[in-house]
């Protein structure tokens, strides 16, 4: 008895020892982790230390290390504290533990694994769909290595197919939808479902669509698209039309290939669409969302016009989270609405099934399309080209993407600031016109996390969180075009100073034609000019030029306005008119030092800009010398 005693207290002892040995070794692992993670901190700290008025990046970026710290800290922790309670544990699976710790702390060591990557804010049960309790396939998404060579379509064909094999077969998010009509269901003896394509102007990836062929499924109806095309729309031009017609005949020819009749009604979808309901005895409309004004009144104009036994609906096929899911208010900054559309990501970031074959056809057959006499029709402004770096269709979005992936990823967390860098993606006018999805563009660019952490962090805190709150802004503020729409401490700072004497004063056609005293100011105009696309950081520095060169911030702000959606491919876009606001009348931003003419509106100068980026060289490849080419 006393042997066998002895030897079971030996064993408690060894147990113990060993216990307390794993414990140390771990805890030295978070101490040397968290000693890199505060030598990184100060090092991005001396970066941040930059002038007030251009940007904060620097600052934000030391928050995310801190966070990062604190967040592998307690990973760490909570290993050790699970070693020291567990007495169970065989010596195969502390070494396993073991390598597991050096190989976080060696990236290089990392990169060998195959790691199942989550996106920021998620974890793998999270993705789990609430509404069947089903979990979605991760590995797919987060495991497949991404596409390369040219494959990146096919890629997300399989993708879609590996989601479901139909909107039939997929639980879709109801959350979604919303109802326009007083009616509910769909008219008995019907003969079609139509979508009313409008903002989101693509055939795969578009929950609108979606949601109209699962209508039509669910009813053995055959299923329509139709487009109202308006001859004019404000200041756009024949640039803006031609990418938007170019995109809309791989629509229709996609469409076609697919059984799906595609119509282009020429007029006022008030006056079109209804009568096109009428005559083909259309069971339900399904639509896409814009916050806009313009596009908002249309949506009620062609509601008012609709049977009252009709049923209406509306997609949010543009926004992650739908805009009125996101927030029930106009949310005051980034910082108020990150964390509300972070927590919804789970619920909407999920992969999309394929439109497919539509097995349901119509006796109503789609009329072959007459392009040449849509353009004909157009009464647009003619003198203002179209571009030849970005190629309409989703087929030549896709192709952007990819070389996005490929060539300018690994650079735009640390140069998309710099003008002179091609560091960007440029989808923005895909995005614009609804070419491409923003969603499809997060679930693929998520693949890339492992290798370029801080450009995928930064790209999605763009595309997401700032471009939805752009959205935000223009839905529940109805004046976001206009000073009125500012914050009270805005239109009171910008009043008392709008008096003030301004250095120089220019005309809205010498801001046009790049005509100021400034090198840089114009070589920004001209870039948006010839090529339909100003560098995102420019268009702070130029808009609030403007401010500082016009005779009163309402002036400013409808100058900025017009050029901006009169040359910029992506004009009259909820980003462009925040952006505008944000840079004349403080939206989303807070009040700075007091200064003549801006008064605590973030102020922005040449020499700023110096200190950023080679700002002659910028200059000598946009100037009225160089750029001679006629609009």
């Amino acid at each position: 008895m006393n042997l066998s005693r002895l030897f079971s207290i030996t064993c408690q002892s060894f147990c113990h020892r060993h216990s307390v040995i794993c414990f140390f070794r771990l805890s030295f692992c978070v101490w040397v982790q968290s000693a890199k993670q505060r030598s990184n901190m100060l090092k991005n700290r001396k970066r941040a230390n930059r002038e007030p008025g251009c940007d904060a990046e620097g600052s934000d970026y030391s928050k995310k290390i801190e966070e990062s710290s604190k967040k592998m800290a307690t990973t760490f922790s909570g290993s050790s504290n699970s070693v020291n309670t567990s007495k169970k544990k065989s010596r195969k699976e502390l070494n396993q533990n073991d390598s597991s710790q050096k190989e976080a702390l060696n990236p290089h060591a990392k990169e060998k694994r195959k790691v199942k990557e989550i996106t920021p804010g998620l974890n793998e049960g999270e993705l789990s769909n609430p509404n069947n309790g089903k979990k979605r396939k991760v590995e797919h998404q987060t495991k497949a290595a991404p596409s390369r060579g040219g494959d990146l379509s096919e890629s997300i064909k399989k993708s879609r197919l590996s989601t479901a094999t139909s909107v039939e077969e997929f639980n879709y998010n109801k959350k979604r939808v919303r109802l326009l009509s007083k009616t509910k269901g769909i008219r008995e003896n019907c003969q079609g479902i139509i979508y009313w394509m409008s903002r989101d102007q693509r055939v795969q990836d578009n929950w609108a669509f979606l949601y109209a062929q699962w209508l039509a499924l669910k009813h053995k109806l055959p299923l329509h698209v139709c487009f109202c095309l308006v001859p004019k729309f404000h200041d756009a031009t024949i640039r803006h039309f031609d990418f938007m017609l170019k995109g809309l005949q791989e629509v229709a020819e996609e469409c076609k290939q697919l059984d799906i009749s595609f119509h282009l009604l020429i007029g006022f979808a008030k006056d079109v669409l209804p009568e096109f309901v009428k005559e083909n005895n259309i069971g339900s409309v399904v639509t896409d969302f814009s916050p806009l004004r313009p596009p908002l009144q249309w949506v009620e104009n062609v509601r008012h016009n609709l049977p009252e036994d009709l049923q209406f609906v509306q997609v949010d096929a543009h926004n992650i989270v739908p805009c009125w899911v996101a927030s029930e208010k106009q949310e005051y900054s980034a910082r108020t609405i990150r964390k509300k559309i972070h927590d919804k990501l789970p619920q909407f970031l999920t992969d999309f099934p394929p439109v497919v074959q539509h097995p349901y056809t119509s006796p109503l057959k789609s009329q072959l399309i007459d392009w040449d006499a849509a353009y004909a029709k157009l009464q647009v402004d003619h003198t203002v080209k179209e571009v030849d770096w970005a190629k309409p269709g989703t087929a030549a979005g896709l192709t952007r993407m990819e070389s996005f992936f490929e060539e300018q990823l690994k650079h735009f967390s640390t140069d998309r600031n710099n003008p002179n860098k091609t560091a960007l993606s440029n989808m923005s006018p895909w995005f614009h016109f609804g070419q491409i999805s923003v969603q499809r563009t997060i679930l693929e660019i998520r693949k890339y996390r492992n290798k370029f952490k801080d450009s995928v962090d930064s790209y999605i805190e763009e595309a997401v969180v700032r471009r939805e709150l752009a959205d935000n802004f223009c839905f529940y503020n109805k004046q976001y075009d206009k000073i009125e729409g500012a914050y009270d401490w805005a239109q009171k700072t910008l009043k008392i100073h709008s008096k003030d004497q301004r250095s120089h004063l220019y005309t809205l056609k010498q801001l046009e034609d790049g005509k100021t005293h400034d090198p840089l100011w114009n070589a920004a105009q001209l870039q948006m000019v010839q090529e339909g696309k100003m560098h995102g950081f420019l268009r702070m520095y130029w808009a609030k030029k403007i401010l500082e060169w016009t005779t009163s911030p309402e002036e400013a702000l409808q100058f900025s306005i017009y050029l901006n959606d009169r040359y910029q491919l992506d004009g009259k876009d909820p980003n462009g008119y925040v952006g505008c606001m944000w840079s004349i009348c403080g939206i989303h931003d807070q009040g700075w030092a007091e200064r003549p003419v801006f008064g605590k509106i973030r102020y922005m100068n040449y020499n700023g800009c110096k200190r950023k980026f080679d700002v002659g060289q910028f200059e000598r490849k946009y100037n009225h010398k160089k750029l001679t080419k006629p609009l």
